[in-house]
């Protein structure tokens, strides 16, 4: 594809987007492939943790203003359809079955920051700055909002938001909005390695499931949740992984998944 490019190694599938001559901005077509990229690493049996990462000096700047622009002609019903198109690239990162790191070596702004907030783990360098500008263009980060509200809280999605400022990676780190501050130089290697120590370490068909639990347990009202936990713990034992997991563990015997 002509702005993401995606290749797997070591059970690592990376996905990366490829414009750097507009700082990774988001339009139509970027997001169309992102979401092709998204949907073919999930069902790739190469591939058991995702990394997305960019290529150039800024991580993604957001939506491609020159395309903003064409959208401002647009009805409410093409404009809600470009917009669900990026919401349901949120939401089908957020839900993927496999795990998703965010390798963030630049700046990620408005929507290049909801598509670094909606992977599952992200892994900064210190240089990196993070925020939702919209406001100060008049526009909202709607689509995020929704995210945040569950990753960071209504104060810190309220500062975030409202201001529009841009944020440090450590201090993005401190609100939870980000997971690791990594020095860039190493920003490559320790992210590789994350991915396979998730690879060899964990139980593919366990992080499966929990991130379906995390996904589905907010929408559910407190005893629907703990039922549906207990339901999920028991067809969690009788998987495949759970029995060998288990054998291994009480025989004392190390293995690689």
């Amino acid at each position: 594809m002509e702005f993401v490019q995606y290749r797997t190694a070591e059970r690592i599938g990376y996905i990366t987007l490829n414009r750097p001559e507009k700082r990774n901005a988001l339009n139509f077509e970027v997001v169309r492939q992102l979401k092709h990229a998204f949907d073919f690493a999930e069902n790739d049996e190469a591939c058991k943790v995702v990394v997305l990462q960019a290529a150039g000096e800024v991580f993604c700047a957001g939506a491609d203003m020159a395309y903003m622009q064409t959208l401002a002609q647009n009805t409410f019903d093409e404009n809600l359809f470009d917009s669900s198109h990026l919401m349901q690239l949120f939401q089908q990162i957020h839900a993927l079955k496999k795990v998703v790191v965010a390798k963030v070596h630049g700046h990620a702004i408005a929507g290049g920051c909801g598509l670094a907030a909606v992977c599952d783990l992200v892994f900064s360098a210190p240089e990196a700055r993070f925020g939702y500008t919209e406001v100060k263009i008049g526009f909202v980060p709607a689509i995020v909002s929704v995210f945040l509200l569950r990753k960071i809280g209504e104060a810190c999605t309220k500062q975030l938001l409202l201001t529009g400022d841009l944020v440090s990676a450590a201090k993005a780190q401190e609100i939870g909005l980000i997971n690791y501050v990594v020095p860039a130089d190493d920003l490559n290697q320790v992210v590789a390695d994350f991915a396979r120590k998730l690879c060899r370490e964990n139980s593919g068909q366990s992080m499966e499931m929990i991130k379906e639990m995390l996904y589905r347990i907010p929408d559910m009202k407190l005893n629907r949740s703990l039922h549906y936990a207990a339901e999920m713990n028991a067809i969690a034992r009788g998987t495949a992984d759970c029995q060998r997991g288990m054998a291994a563990f009480l025989q004392k015997e190390k293995f690689w998944w």
